[in-house]
């Protein structure tokens, strides 16, 4: 632990003899506490008897990050309250508080772990306790791209509800990811804000020991996309100080444990901004009991920067925070597709003279319209055709356009989208219907983000949307289906020999500096939001932005996929971390990945195969390991041969591992993935082989799950892996 220490005492020396005695009241009756809660546990289980926390690589997170020992069961705790006991001096000293504060973190995450041994103890809860690794995995893509541009933890029970209502709301609207702890939770909810994953305001529970909770997600973002190695605590403090941009609210009084616990904070880079008054330590701790000023302070002390963006005229709030919003059924007011009506979406390219800016058009029945009274639901065909003009506008960016839409409406508060094209899917709430919300306002959202998120490419933007069935069928057949069926033409053309260049894909390296996405045609960037297209708008809308050309030149091996050009530039790119890649190898030199990628394949050697897991699968693969336990061999710009973290488009590319003989080399997956990558795997398997109908060849959890079930069914279905030369 000395690395910590040393780390601590780096930082400003501030001696405040009432703060340092308040964090170490608080720290020693931690420790205290953990003590004797370990002691009952083992008296109660036995030391053998299994502790940890459920979905996570990690063991206890903080004890693993902090000393590298991995906490399995309880005989091993005891060690670990040493060390806790160890990190509190009791001196008169800041950094040995700080110190102090990092052992009542040690504490809570052993307390919060015990308290997982009889199930899970928020069951009864609205706080959701320990967050899984892959929610963590799925929060990377919007934290590197600024959609989650901090992280707010707010702490105990506020003197105003209303205000705290306007501030976790804005928190909300800005797209801060938002942990709550305390009494806060019920008075959000009192007020009506909306709470839990899907909106990002996640409530953690209730005990001052539930804030361990968020610590344990920066720790684990060093391990998952950081690549840190356990044990070297100065370089985790490092890194959640640079790279989690996070910061803490306390309401109310504080008590010394809840003191404590900001020590904690302060030594991971996070201020505390308390709103009763505290000895103020410069950019650290510090007072605002001005609720008005509270997500000012905050930010600023964070040095967290908001995108300005102009405002929507449209009676529901539009932010990334509502992107997960689930409208269901009892909620619903309107449907448009899914299955109930035809529902399609275009982006397509015009001449600025025949475009009239900011035109908005509905033609046909509005949601209000009196043909509905009555009715439980309304449900209308829908057609979103937005025609886009612009000096730097190219065809080829209209797809790139045209997927954001889904992003656009799911900003939307009351609003969700799914799927895309002609299997478009949409649903409004009652509460977004009584606020005023109506179609016009969905033709407000995309013309404001269509101009803002675009600018350099759309100087002109109109809109119309069509409610009649005869006019959205019509124009789908004559028109749209044309566009789409001339657009997949195109890319089924797009190969990778068919190029003269590639991309970088660098958005991750704010979470992973060592890793590289190298972006083919043929191979989107790992998380599965980066295609070559949109790679290639995004240099036209940033030039000196994270995607980059690399001019291919000369393959100097084209069946392992290596290119001189690519391999100077991931070396440069990754400041000399990682030398080489292979574009179409898992055992050589693969391509590294952030921790944010979708699926992660790995060798199952007495298949002859590979198996491939998705981030949302939680049970054990036929390698024996889950998802996160695969994943934490391959994150955070780590080259692991055998292994290799990528998008679910992969999964039918010709590319995918095809120097060791790529797609039938597929033995496993689980069936959710399995049938959502069928249609497009069967295809290439098919020209790749004649094979028809691959898909059912794959074993799935459904048929098997352990390695004897797995060869039992390859042998049975006469799986083309089983006949291949050896994979290793």
């Amino acid at each position: 632990m000395s690395e910590g220490i040393e780390f601590l005492q780096e930082r400003k020396s501030v001696v405040v003899m009432g703060l340092t005695d308040l964090i170490y009241a608080g720290s020693n009756a931690v420790a205290g506490l953990t003590e004797g809660a370990v002691k009952d546990a083992i008296e109660k289980y036995g030391e053998d008897h299994k502790v940890g926390f459920p979905d996570t690589a990690y063991f206890l997170p903080i004890i693993y990050a902090a000393t590298g020992v991995k906490i399995k069961k309880l005989g091993d705790l005891p060690a670990a309250v040493d060390i806790l006991k160890s990190l509190i001096t009791n001196k008169a000293d800041l950094g040995e508080a700080l110190n102090a504060g990092l052992a009542t973190a040690v504490g809570a995450e052993i307390i919060e772990a015990i308290r997982y041994l009889d199930g899970d103890p928020y069951a009864n809860d609205p706080g959701i306790g320990f967050v899984p690794d892959p929610i963590i995995r799925s929060l990377g893509v919007p934290l590197v791209t600024g959609d989650i541009p901090g992280i707010a933890v707010l702490l105990g029970e506020s003197a105003d509800q209303e205000s705290l209502k306007v501030i976790v709301k804005d928190y909300q609207e800005k797209g801060l990811l938002t942990f709550m702890v305390g009494n806060i939770i019920e008075q959000a909810m009192e007020t009506g804000v909306k709470i839990g994953l899907e909106y990002r305001v996640i409530p953690l529970g209730h005990e001052v020991t539930s804030v361990i909770h968020v610590v344990s997600v920066a720790i684990r973002a060093a391990l998952i996309f950081g690549a840190i190695e356990p044990g070297k605590l100065g370089d985790f403090l490092t890194y959640t100080k640079e790279r989690v941009p996070a910061f803490v609210n306390t309401f109310g009084p504080l008590d010394e444990v809840v003191v404590s616990v900001g020590a904690g904070a302060i030594a991971l880079g996070f201020p505390v901004i308390a709103d009763v008054e505290v000895p103020e330590v410069p950019g650290a701790l510090m007072t605002q009991a001005d609720h008005a000023k509270t997500v000012e302070t905050s930010l600023e002390a964070r040095n967290i920067k908001i995108k300005v963006s102009s405002k929507i005229d449209v009676p529901v709030a539009v932010a990334s925070a509502f992107e997960g919003e689930r409208v269901r059924k009892d909620t619903m007011f309107a449907e448009f597709g899914g299955n109930k009506t035809s529902a399609w979406e275009l982006v397509t390219t015009a001449d600025a003279a025949d475009i009239e800016d900011h035109k908005i058009t509905i033609v046909g029945p509005d949601i209000d319209d009196p043909m509905f009274a009555g009715k439980d639901v309304v449900r209308l065909p829908l057609g979103v055709k937005i025609e886009v003009a612009g000096k730097a506008m190219q065809k080829d960016f209209e797809t790139v356009l045209e997927r954001r839409i889904h992003y656009f409406m799911n900003y939307i508060e009351g609003a969700m989208h799914v799927g895309q094209r002609n299997i478009a899917w949409i649903r409004l709430t009652k509460e977004a219907y009584e606020k005023g919300f109506r179609l016009k306002h969905i033709g407000e959202v995309l013309y404001s983000k269509m101009r803002g998120d675009f600018e350099k490419v759309v100087d002109k933007c109109q809109i119309t949307i069509y409610t009649k069935a005869e006019d959205v069928d019509r124009i789908l057949e004559e028109e749209v289906k044309p566009i789409y069926a001339a657009r997949d033409e195109r890319m089924g053309a797009l190969t990778d020999e068919s190029v003269d260049e590639f991309y970088t894909c660098l958005l991750c390296q704010s979470f992973a500096p060592s890793h590289v996405c190298i972006v083919t045609p043929e191979r989107l960037g790992l998380c599965g939001a980066v295609s070559w297209l949109d790679a290639k708008a995004t240099k036209e809308l940033d030039p000196l932005g994270p995607n980059q050309p690399v001019v291919k030149g000369k393959a100097l091996d084209e069946r392992l996929g290596i290119w001189e050009s690519v391999n100077e530039t991931v070396a440069a790119a990754s400041q000399g971390a990682v030398k080489k890649v292979t574009l179409y190898s898992i055992l050589e030199d693969p391509m590294t990945s952030c921790g944010c990628f979708e699926c992660i394949c790995g060798i199952m050697p007495e298949a002859n195969g590979v198996v491939i897991v998705n981030r949302e699968h939680p049970d054990v693969s036929p390698v024996g390991m889950t998802f996160g336990e695969l994943a934490s061999m391959t994150g955070g710009g780590v080259q692991t041969p055998g292994f290799m973290g990528h998008g679910r488009f992969l999964i039918g590319s010709k590319k995918f591992m095809s120097a060791e003989g790529g797609l039938p080399r597929i033995v496993w997956m689980p069936k959710a993935l399995k049938d959502d990558v069928a249609e497009r795997l069967n295809k290439a398997v098919f020209e790749m082989t004649g094979i028809e109908n691959f898909a059912d060849m794959v074993c799935d959890e459904t048929i098997a799950d352990d390695s004897e079930g797995v060869l039992e069914y390859l042998e049975k279905v006469g799986h083309p892996a089983l006949a291949m030369d050896p994979i290793m």
